[in-house]
């Protein structure tokens, strides 16, 4: 993040004034909490680096539009980036298929189990759900969003985005299960 002696104000007024040095400065300061984004959301680095890299391009596009009254910039980028990865899921999977199911069985999954995990294990597990699953999963359980923002993000129903939550826990639920079987 921007240390304290660098001041965002002159940051942003670089970016808009297109100076290269001010937008890597920007990129360079926001590089690791958005990438840690991207990664939850791809399946591999050279996919986050696609997708953090349009992201970016749309923040500089778009950089004029940036109010620090409304938002800060860590906001602002986060949820350009976001959108950058809700995009490219959907490029990917051309159409996450609607299923709509009244009522899910919650999966619940040991919390100790959880802790014992190191962060970058849980996201390699997460990885391997289905795209539409890992994405649902990550903007409610990540980002938390409702289940009817996420409806709204990914044009699906209430009940398709209950539905890739569950599925999402039950595969997560399996896979922990079966490598604390294994050890």
């Amino acid at each position: 993040m921007i240390s304290e002696d660098q001041n965002i104000d002159n940051i942003v007024n670089g970016c808009k004034d297109g100076n290269r040095q001010a937008q890597e400065k920007l990129y360079r300061n926001f590089y690791r909490a958005m990438m840690g984004l991207c990664l939850r959301y791809t399946k591999n680095e050279t996919d986050a680096m696609e997708v953090l890299n349009t992201g970016f391009h749309k923040v500089f596009k778009n950089i004029q539009k940036y109010d620090a009254e409304k938002a800060s910039m860590y906001t602002w980028i986060r949820t350009i980036v976001i959108n950058s990865c809700i995009d490219y899921i959907k490029i990917k999977q051309k159409n996450i298929q609607p299923v709509d199911l009244n009522s899910t069985t919650e999966i619940e999954i040991d919390p100790d189990i959880i802790s014992k995990l190191k962060s970058d294990h849980l996201l390699h597990l997460v990885r391997k759900l289905a795209p539409a699953t890992q994405t649902v999963f990550n903007l409610y359980i990540i980002e938390g969003y409702s289940h009817k923002e996420i409806a709204d993000l990914l044009q699906i129903s209430v009940g398709t985005s209950k539905w890739h939550l569950n599925e999402a826990r039950k595969h997560l639920q399996k896979m922990i299960n079966e490598e604390s079987i294994n050890q």
